[in-house]
């Protein structure tokens, strides 16, 4: 079922995929489109979601800001004059309202911080990975399309596992900064996931929406895995074990 937010304004391009009437809803998605674009952008991400997890409510929010860039789309933050100097203050300004829209959400549907997933194409990757840097545990899961953080981070999320899919032949979105995320990530003990496509690009592709859909059924998260283990020290390598 397709829908606009009942929060939105009748002008609202939002959408939502929700399990049929009366089913009980386990998992949240919430999904974060790229700058300039629009909600039913990530529909085929939505449809290979729902096929896999029926009992899921899935969100695709617009936008909160129109895009200065020309055109009908939405952004997140603006890409007029970024830079690597200035994008963190850019992301940081635009993560209380994305945050707030999350937590709104998880409460409509009585979900737990845990129960649910981050999940976003380029700009949208962005917010979803710098939001559980700022909110570590916000989310359980972060699928990240073809993004980066604004800044390699300082310190890992402990109670967020991350899975980064990316096109080895990204013009817009060098597949360099998510690798040295990953790196980063693996040296302070994080739990993550990378996976590059070959011969594709800056791209929404269905290899990289299949990859993500078998690390969301299949990966075990690491905090997981070393507590059934009764483990009080964390394996080195810092991977997600599956």
């Amino acid at each position: 079922m397709a829908a606009s937010s009942p929060d939105s304004s009748s002008s609202s391009r939002a959408i939502e995929l929700l399990p049929e009437p009366g089913a009980e809803v386990r998992q949240l998605f919430i999904l974060l489109h790229g700058v300039g674009g629009a909600p039913d952008n990530l529909l085929p991400l939505a449809q290979a979601v729902r096929a896999a997890f029926p009992a899921a409510a899935i969100l695709i929010p617009e936008g909160f800001e129109p895009f200065d860039g020309g055109g009908a789309g939405r952004q997140w933050f603006s890409v007029r004059g970024v830079t690597e100097e200035n994008r963190p203050e850019r992301v940081a300004r635009a993560l209380p309202p994305l945050e707030a829209y999350v937590k709104q959400a998880q409460a409509r549907f009585g979900l737990l911080q845990s129960d649910t997933a981050l999940a976003g194409f380029s700009q949208g990757a962005i917010m979803a990975l710098e939001l559980v840097q700022a909110h570590d545990g916000m989310a359980g899961r972060v699928i990240a399309f073809s993004g980066r953080y604004a800044q390699l981070p300082k310190a890992a999320p402990q109670y967020t596992t991350l899975h980064l899919l990316h096109g080895a032949a990204d013009g817009i979105m060098p597949v360099a900064h998510i690798q040295a995320a990953q790196a980063r990530l693996d040296e302070l003990h994080g739990d993550a996931t990378i996976d590059v496509a070959s011969q594709v690009g800056h791209e929404l592709h269905p290899a990289l929406i299949q990859r993500a859909i078998e690390r969301l059924q299949t990966c075990v998260p690491l905090r997981s895995w070393e507590a059934a283990l009764g483990l009080n020290q964390s394996p080195p390598d810092g991977t997600t074990v599956h």
